[in-house]
């Protein structure tokens, strides 16, 4: 029975086939047997048909309602941009089709939780959004130390994600800084809160402030200017539900800027996590004289294995751990919360429906 389990045939459909599934999820899917990429369609007749021919895909479709609606199509890929998510997600489960999702999970918390509700509707079927690749290397070596006291009681997090990305303002505006494609989410707010929460438990309050500095920005189709509608500056102070406090600075127009880390300090300990093309974690405690660098073990790191999870859901082998709805609507609450809180310059209590 198990091995029967195990090498079901898969066909896997992909909606939007963007820079993520071309190298990640569709090299992914192709290590596991029994699984067939069985068709593609994108957001333009000539790139389906240039994905298609690139990597073999021997079905196109002219919409995606159409790929979601063929009986041949046992499972939904979607790599669109997240104002589409909810739409196709929704009509996949729908349509008995399983759904791995690329973050962020959709363009608003209303929308995300429409996906929660439908995959709710539909037990049966595997629903499971694209996790933060940030963590995924330490994130259970962290969180061991953590469920084994070595921070003590967690007062303070800060959590950091300052570059320089759109620093350049000739550069072309990019979906991310496009309210009507990528939604309420600011640069990386969302994939660091989704890590961080694996480690700190849930946020009770976020106080918010964001600006743009540089509001225009040449379009991708022509020389006029377009305005950028999503902040590329926020700052976020935070109470956690266990008492401590949190601190965000979240940016893509600096200079020489911090990069991306988390820093987790306790009554006892302290742990620094600093992501990089390899994770390194520094962890110091009260009688020593100085924070370290930990070499991580071998067989204590973890790896990118989204496409075989997703697969191992639906052949019931394993369950999804990277990651669920639920799970990403609470990360879509949080950025939906700091929206409130940057608009109208006050604090926002969580869980939203605090607010109903």
């Amino acid at each position: 029975m198990g091995n029967s389990m195990a090498e079901q045939r898969i066909r896997v459909g992909i909606v939007g086939a963007g820079e993520n599934t071309r190298v990640r999820h569709i090299p992914g899917f192709r290590q596991i047997p029994g699984v067939e990429i069985a068709g593609v369609v994108n957001s333009r007749p000539e790139t389906t048909a240039k994905v298609a021919a690139e990597f073999g895909i021997p079905k196109t479709y002219a919409r995606w309602e159409d790929l979601v609606a063929d009986p041949q199509i046992d499972a939904v890929q979607i790599g669109t941009y997240p104002n589409l998510h909810s739409a196709i997600t929704c009509a996949a489960l729908n349509a008995g089709k399983h759904v791995l999702c690329e973050a962020r999970m959709a363009a608003s918390l209303q929308e995300a939780q429409q996906m929660l509700a439908a995959s709710e509707a539909h037990p049966q079927l595997v629903a499971q959004i694209v996790p933060s690749p940030l963590g995924l290397e330490c994130g259970e070596y962290v969180g061991n130390l953590i469920r084994n006291r070595f921070l003590g009681e967690l007062r303070e997090v800060v959590v950091i994600g300052a570059n320089d990305q759109f620093w350049d303002f000739s550069r072309l505006l990019h979906w991310r800084q496009q309210r009507e494609l990528s939604g309420v989410n600011v640069l990386m707010l969302g994939i660091l809160q989704e890590t961080v929460s694996r480690w700190i438990g849930p946020t009770s309050r976020v106080f918010a402030q964001s600006t743009i500095f540089e509001a225009t920005r040449p379009a991708p189709q022509g020389e006029i200017s377009l305005d950028v509608t999503v902040p590329d500056s926020v700052q976020v102070v935070t109470e956690l539900a266990n008492g401590g406090r949190g601190i965000y600075h979240i940016s893509g127009t600096i200079l020489f800027g911090p990069a991306t880390q988390i820093h987790l300090y306790g009554s006892l300990g302290t742990i620094k996590v600093e992501f990089g093309s390899a994770e390194k974690v520094w962890i110091g405690r009260a009688n020593e004289k100085e924070i370290r660098l930990i070499e991580l073990p071998a067989e204590k790191k973890g790896h990118w294995r989204v496409e075989a999870e997703f697969i191992g859901a639906i052949r019931g082998t394993e369950p999804v751990r990277y990651t669920d709805f639920a799970t990403g609507v609470q990360y879509m609450e949080f950025t939906e919360a700091v929206a409130i809180s940057a608009e109208s310059g006050r604090a926002v209590e969580l869980p939203l429906t605090k607010l109903a």
